[in-house]
């Protein structure tokens, strides 16, 4: 089940590609998806569970929490709309590209993918955009 909410804002993109977009990537990762929540709020709001959950006083796009056991996929994606809009217009990306991005991001975090070490980034981003044209992006 994938639920999404948003707290703030209204979203760049339907509910629908948002919950199909989290549906490829677990699928095609040869996974299984339990329950997820896609939660949209503003800088301020994602700050907060930054600092508080993570120790982090930085802005940042999404926070992932992830709740997988074994091969089932749970975990809820907290997403920052104002860096997402920030961050579609610093790519000259359309801001229902930019989200569907941090969405599969989380997706792949998800499904244990990292960003830290430089590797890991590059195979992160091949990802997000193979995703990204599966979906017709």
């Amino acid at each position: 089940m994938i639920d999404i909410e948003v707290l703030f804002s209204s979203l760049p993109c339907s509910f629908d590609k948002i919950a199909k977009s989290l549906e490829l990537v677990v699928l095609e990762e040869n996974l299984k998806l339990g329950t997820c929540a896609v939660i949209f709020g503003d800088d301020n709001w994602l700050l907060g569970y930054n600092k508080s959950y993570l120790n982090h006083d930085y802005y940042t796009d999404i926070i992932t929490f992830d709740y997988s056991e074994n091969d089932i996929i749970s975990g809820d994606l907290l997403i920052s709309l104002e860096r997402v809009f920030e961050n579609a217009e610093k790519w000259n990306v359309s801001r229902e590209t930019e989200c569907l991005r941090v969405v599969i991001h989380g997706a792949l975090h998800l499904c244990g993918y990292g960003d830290k070490e430089p590797d890991d980034i590059i195979i992160m981003r091949n990802k997000e955009d193979y995703y990204l044209t599966r979906i017709g992006v």
